[in-house]
This record gives C-alpha cells, sequence and structure tokens, in this order.
C-alpha cells in the first residue's frame, strides 16, 4: 500500500484528532493493562461500536428522507450525500460534531452504570479504535487500494455492492455478521439493481409520485 493514502488518511482533520483522542485514552489504560476487567471493557466497547455501525448505517443513515429541511441537510451530510458522490473524500468519514457528542452520551452511559474513569475510559477507548478501523475499512473501500488480504478484498467488494447494486442490503462496513443475522446478506446477484442507490433522497420522492 502506498504510503500517501497512509498520510491522507491519518491527516484528515476529523481522523486525526480521532486518533490522537484514542492514543490519550490508551495511555492511561496502560497503567492498568494487567487488568482483565480493563481488558473486558476494551472489548466491550469494540462490540459496541461494531454493533452501531450497522443499526447507525441502516436506520438512521438509510432513514425515510426527512421533510423538515434541517433534518434532511444534516442526513444528508451524514450519508446521503456520500451515496451521490461515493469517492468524495470530505463526505468519506463521519464529522466529529456528530462522533464526539455521541461519545459523550456513550461515555457517560458507561460511567452511571459502573461508576469507574478506569473501566469508562477503557470502554471510549475501545469505542475510538473500532472506530478508527471503520473508517479505515471504510477508507479503503473507497479509494484505489487493493487489499493485502483475500478477506480484505471481499469486503471492499460487499461494501461497493451497497453503493452500487442496492442501498438496502449490505449494511457492514467491517464485518458482514449482523447482515447474515438480519437478513440484509444476499448473494448480489439474486438482488435487483436498485434506481436509488446513487441517490437516497429520490426514494422520498418516488413515493410521493406513487
Amino acid at each position: 500500500m502506498k504510503a500517501k493514502y497512509v498520510r491522507e488518511f491519518f491527516f484528515f482533520p476529523d481522523i486525526f484528532v480521532m486518533s490522537v483522542l484514542f492514543l490519550i485514552s490508551f495511555g492511561f489504560m496502560i497503567p492498568r493493562l494487567t487488568s482483565i476487567g480493563i481488558w473486558m471493557a476494551f472489548v466491550i466497547g469494540m462490540v459496541a461500536y461494531s454493533i452501531v455501525e450497522y443499526l447507525t448505517h441502516r436506520f438512521l443513515f438509510h432513514i425515510k428522507t426527512p421533510k423538515n429541511p434541517f433534518f434532511l441537510n444534516l442526513i444528508k451530510r451524514l450519508h446521503y450525500d456520500h451515496h451521490s458522490s461515493p469517492n468524495d473524500l470530505h463526505l468519506l468519514f463521519l464529522p466529529l460534531w456528530y462522533s464526539l457528542p455521541n461519545m459523550a452520551i456513550a461515555g457517560t452511559i458507561a460511567y452511571l452504570l459502573t461508576s469507574s474513569l478506569a473501566i469508562t475510559n477503557a470502554f471510549m477507548a475501545g469505542i475510538m479504535i473500532f472506530l478508527l478501523f471503520y473508517e479505515w475499512k471504510h477508507y479503503i473501500a473507497h479509494r484505489p487500494i487493493k487489499p493485502i488480504s483475500p478477506w480484505g478484498r471481499w469486503m471492499k467488494r460487499v461494501h461497493l455492492w451497497h453503493h452500487f447494486k442496492n442501498e438496502n442490503y449490505w449494511y457492514g462496513v467491517t464485518n458482514p455478521v449482523y447482515d447474515w443475522a438480519l437478513g440484509t446478506f444476499k448473494d448480489q446477484k439474486d438482488v435487483e439493481q436498485s434506481q436509488t442507490a446513487r441517490d437516497l433522497e429520490k426514494r422520498g420522492k418516488q413515493e410521493l409520485e406513487l
């Protein structure tokens, strides 16, 4: 893989900030790495984000076209415009104004449940590292990069089916587990070509015409 893509990814402002926050969080974890509880919280954070990855993509980012102009503009920036211009770097990553408040909410809930700053920090570090993993996999899927492993190449292909074949399937970017479990993974040969995969906003317009 060319170094320019690694630089492009990590020096994109939103990714750079999230990477710094992860390193700070992990730094606080280092003195407690012998604790099983800390590692459990870290892993739970990763699993939690993997679930949120699927649920958010399917039920929020692909929400029925909002009629309210404010919410429409919000969802357009978060996802609709990404489907219209899937290779636009500035539409590829989740903006910090979306990610940070959601992380703050998750951290607050974790602290209220555990009353432990150390456990909460480990949980948040797990969320951040999986978020960065998600962003990396998503970045690779849309840049002219050939993944090293057969699994990586397959996941890239699956994500591009979501963009160019049918937007109602293949929501998982890092893995297909939740697609398999919830019925949104199909053989692309058995799925019809969608006319709205590149224009999610059009779905609402078509419903109005009907």
